[in-house]
């Protein structure tokens, strides 16, 4: 079962883990990639705010008071490039996305009675209301684990080479 409060406590404390996680990186760090495909730390950072504010909040409003209004288009991959955020600064992103995070969290404090079983239909098919928070909440999670990847792929290619296998399997 849906738990509201449970939600929006892992939401603020996931904001906390995730500045935590990529705070005390170098500028180098942060903008550090360990392929052209990849996105660096800084650009993390920055997508999780667009995200914040454009994406999960935005389109749970819609599910949960307009479901037949048309969500606003995002583009979280094209953003990275055509809004340079590794050209940002990562204390900036870092404050900027935790400002939206808590805006985030003052709006779910006020919803009255929800229905979590409210249905859009999205250009995929269905979506419930209580679908959309439980991939917020996850999206955080594995936007955590892309930046424990990253400081892992930083710190071996920082070490080369040396290796850390002694710490145990990656």
């Amino acid at each position: 079962m849906l738990d509201l409060s449970q939600a929006i406590h892992s939401l603020e404390v996931n904001g906390r883990r995730l500045a935590a996680l990529v705070s005390a990186a170098t500028p180098e760090q942060a903008r550090w990639k360990p392929d052209p495909t990849s996105w660096s730390l800084l650009e993390v950072v920055n997508h999780l705010y667009d995200e914040e504010r454009s994406d999960f909040r935005v389109r749970l409003d819609i599910i949960l008071h307009r479901p037949h209004q048309e969500w606003p288009a995002i583009d979280p991959v094209g953003w990275v490039e055509q809004r340079r955020y590794n050209e940002r600064e990562l204390g900036t992103s870092i404050q900027a996305f935790l400002a939206e995070r808590e805006r985030s969290l003052l709006w779910l404090r006020g919803l009255q009675r929800p229905q979590w079983d409210a249905v859009y239909q999205a250009p995929w098919g269905k979506i419930r209301a209580g679908d959309m928070l439980a991939a917020w909440v996850a999206h955080d999670l594995l936007h955590m684990r892309q930046c424990v990847e990253l400081h892992w792929a930083y710190l071996t290619h920082r070490m080369t080479p040396y290796r850390p296998d002694y710490a145990g399997g990656w």
